[in-house]
Parts: structure tokens; sequence; C-alpha cells
């Protein structure tokens, strides 16, 4: 364990050897929902290292919006330590490297200082608003739509002191237009196809079902003062666990209560539509683009759509890790299979990236013993997942004669792990969170058996559009690989599946 007799980290005990060293605090700029390990390990660096080659007021204000999942320890510890962490660079066979970026005031909590953080939003001194909250954060229903149903969105509506990352944007918004008024740029960093223009639409949405009395102002400020550019973001960066605290410990002499372990790979590409500056991001290696989309298409349905494959699958199979998962011969090839020959296909080329390439690139990544990329952590959410990851090549391939095999078994799969209590060593491997998961389990209490259950949760689930969902060869595969499943195990249902 971490010797207590090691320094915390903080500015005045930071080891130099090995250590990228953060540069010194710009003044605020930047209001970030979403403190979580991936911003800490990706905008976070991009900035810092932006920093170090073209200073300026590029601060980062970091909002807790999620403290149900244990954000606040990350605030906590990243306060003892003067809003210092280390981001450790994990390689499979030459060791660790680290840096801090050192980029970070003080934090907020969106649930209870709703009222702080509309006010950092509304500050004239706020030039950047992003985001990362994970697909659910961003609470539209399973039409895309806002959802208005959503008791949170519904307080937020009302006026309450706002706890989603809609209301607090809206509410920041609202501030800026009823004072200075000065330009702001909305930048999602999320895995969302477009979700630059998913976020406005959604923005838009909210506004839209305010109050009259509050409308006109905000509108016209949104249409005039706002910018929401698309982005693609890269980089793998798990949970944190014991492990990479005492690594920090042991390679650098200091103790962190909060590091990040990240891969080496990283990649930020974006529109550049920002109404009031941005940092000098391509410095730090980011790419600007008029068009997006074929970055993210590329990376949401080889990367995403791979990881949660073999995420479910892994976990059938009995796997903790995703690298434990495509190492595992059957089920790598078959994620390879289904990369290669069932995804690639419906995936444009963005300049200078091959697709072929980057799926080999991806295989290696994966493989990376050194994350401990958990199967469980990947696997949660899934309902909100696979539409974004999933649903796109199902239907392309649906719509020219093809049954995707290895996809549908990935669907079997989750339904499998969602709704069967003996579906995998959950103490073992972990628990699989999903929002949906009650209400998919009382559809599969309707099942006289798995296939059946399949069938139920495919037409009747709501997480896939009905051209998927309603497909009935499709339906028919993931059933009968629900079968195989529950009677002849993963392997069988994986030979099946490469046949």
């Amino acid at each position: 364990m971490t010797s207590r007799t090691q320094p915390r980290l903080s500015r005045t005990a930071l080891p130099v050897a090995g250590l990228k060293l953060p540069p010194p605090l710009p003044e605020p700029g930047i209001v970030h929902l979403g403190l979580g390990n991936f911003h800490r390990a990706h905008q976070a660096v991009y900035t810092a290292d932006a920093l170090r080659h073209s200073p300026g007021p590029w601060g980062i204000t970091g909002v807790s919006t999620s403290a149900a999942r244990g954000p606040r320890p990350v605030l906590t510890g990243m306060a003892e330590q003067g809003q210092l962490y280390t981001v450790l660079t994990l390689r499979r066979d030459v060791g660790v490297a680290a840096t801090v970026p050192g980029v970070h005031h003080p934090g907020l909590v969106a649930d209870g200082q709703g009222a702080e953080v509309v006010a950092a939003i509304g500050s004239p001194t706020t030039r950047i608003v992003s985001v990362t909250v994970t697909e659910k954060g961003y609470t539209f229903g399973a039409d895309g739509r806002l959802d208005l149903d959503d008791p949170l969105v519904r307080a937020d509506l009302a006026g309450g002191p706002p706890r989603t990352a809609l209301g607090l944007i809206v509410r920041g918004l609202q501030h800026r237009a009823r004072t200075d008024g000065a330009p702001v740029t909305v930048l999602s960093c999320d895995n969302l196809m477009a979700n630059g223009h998913r976020l406005r639409a959604l923005i838009d949405e909210f506004v839209a079902a305010l109050p009259a009395s509050e409308r006109p102002e905000l509108q016209a400020y949104v249409a005039t003062s706002l910018t929401t550019p698309n982005t693609m973001v890269d980089r793998i960066a798990p949970a944190t666990t014991d492990e990479h605290r005492d690594l920090v410990a042991r390679a650098f002499g200091v103790r962190d209560s909060v590091p990040v372990p990240a891969e080496p790979y990283r990649l930020w590409v974006m529109e550049d539509d920002f109404r009031a500056g941005r940092p000098a991001w391509e410095h730090a290696g980011a790419l600007f683009t008029d068009d997006v989309a074929p970055y993210e298409l590329m990376k949401l349905r080889l990367l995403n759509g791979a990881h949660s494959l073999l995420a479910y699958l892994g976990l059938l199979r009995g796997h903790r890790c995703i690298d434990q998962a495509v190492t595992d011969e059957l089920l790598g090839g078959a994620a390879e299979f289904a990369m290669r020959e069932e995804i690639l296909p419906t995936v444009p080329e963005p300049e200078g990236m091959p697709g072929k390439a980057y799926v080999t690139e991806l295989l290696d990544r994966f493989a990376n013993p050194a994350l401990g990329h958990r199967t469980a952590q990947v696997g949660s959410d899934g309902s909100l997942k696979i539409p974004v990851r999933w649903a796109g090549v199902l239907a392309e391939s649906l719509a020219a004669g093809r049954v995707p095999r290895v996809l549908a078994l990935g669907l079997a799969a989750y339904v499998r792990v969602i709704t069967a209590d003996d579906a995998y060593d959950e103490r073992a491997l972990g628990t699989v969170h999903d929002g949906a998961r009650p209400r998919l389990a009382e559809l599969a209490a309707r099942a006289s058996g798995p296939a059946d259950a399949a069938r139920l949760l495919l037409s009747e689930g709501d997480f896939l559009p009905p051209d998927v969902a309603q497909h009935r060869e499709l339906i028919d595969v993931v059933g009968e690989f629900a079968h195989t499943l529950a009677v002849h195990g993963v392997e069988a249902a994986l030979r099946s599946a490469l046949t």
C-alpha cells in the first residue's frame, strides 16, 4: 500500500524525474461539466499541453454532475492536492510515463451548488463550457428528444436549483443573456454522433419548454451568441484502482489519491467554431476540420461498438477486463470479424485514417493489459450506448439484406447480461449498471424462455429504432442466439455466429 510517509502530491511536492510538470495555473476560462477520468486524461491534458506552448486564460473549473457514481472523492482528492492529480500513461511493454495537468481551479458539485455552477457558466470570463456527462447525462428519451417526463428535467424547467446538465447550461446561458451577453461555446465531448448538433437541439428544446415570459430574451441570445461545435474524442481512461495509486507512489514517490490511468493513444477532432476564443489545442495535437462526422462514425462504430461487444461476450466468458476478452482467441477473433466484415463496410474513411489500419490499431489498444479496463464498466448503460454504437450498423446492414451475425450475438449477450441472474459471476466481475434494467427485466419476466425474452426486449425495449427493433429476421437470429447462450453456452454461440 502507499506509504503514509510520502508527501502528498502538491505544487511543492512535484517529482521531477519521469514526470511532465504542469504549466503555471492559468486564470479560469473554461467550465467543465463531468469531472470524470476521461475529462481529466483528455481535455485537461490537451489544455495543459496547449498552455505550455501558448499561455492564456484557460484554467478549468470542474463540476461534478453525478454524485451517486462517486465523483465527490475526486473533488475532495483534488482539493487536498491543490487541484493536482497524475495522469499515468500505461504502455504494454515499456513501463509508465506521467503528467500532471495542473489546469484546474477549485471544483463544484452540481447537486447542492447549482447556483454557483450557473454563476460560473454565466461569468463573462467563461468562454467555453465543455461537457463529458456520458449519454445518459443529456436526459433525452428514446426518440432522442429532451425527456420532458424526467422529474429532474421538470424541476429544472420549473425554476428549481438546476441539477441536470441541460438545466445548468441553459440557466447559465440565461444569466449571460441577462447580464453582459458575451458569446460562449458549449462543447460536447461525449460519444454521441453529431454531438454538437444534438446538444444544440436539446438546448433549444429546453428553452422552448420554459415559461413564455423567459423565452424571447434567451432565444435571441442563443441564436446570436452560442456555438456548439461537433467533436470526436478518443482515449481509453479506465476507472482508478488502488493499483494505480500504488504505482504513482512507487514510480514517483508521492501520494496521489485520484490518479487517472490512460492509454498512450489520444485523438481530438473538432470543428473550429469558438465564438469567444479557445486554447491553442492544435499545438497539443488536436485536429480541426470542417467535417467531424467521418471521424465520429469510425470511432463510435469501431472502437465503442467493438468495446461493447467485447464487454458483454467477455462477461459471459468470465473475463474481468477488456484485454482478457480480446486476447481470448475465439472471442477476439469474433470481435475482429465483426469489426472488419460487419462494421467497417458501413463506415466511410476519414482523410488520413484508413479503416483497416484503424482496426489493427484498435485491437492492439484493446489488448493493453496495463489498463485493466473492466468489462462491467464498459458494459454499463447499454440501453443508451447500443443505440449509438450498434443501431446504425444494424440498420444499414439490414437495409442491404445482411444480418450481421456477430452483432446479433452481441444483442443476445446484452439481453442475457441484463436479465439473467446466472449470466455471469457478478461478485468476481463487477456489476453492470443500466437505468433500463428494471424495465427490461420486467419484460423478460413475461417471456416463455430466453429466445422469447430476447424477442420481447428487442421489439418492446425501446432502445433500438423501429427499423431494427421490428426486423423479423434479426429478431429471429437474436432469439436463436439467446437460446444457444442459455442452453449451450457462449462458446457454442460464438462458433455458430462465425459459421
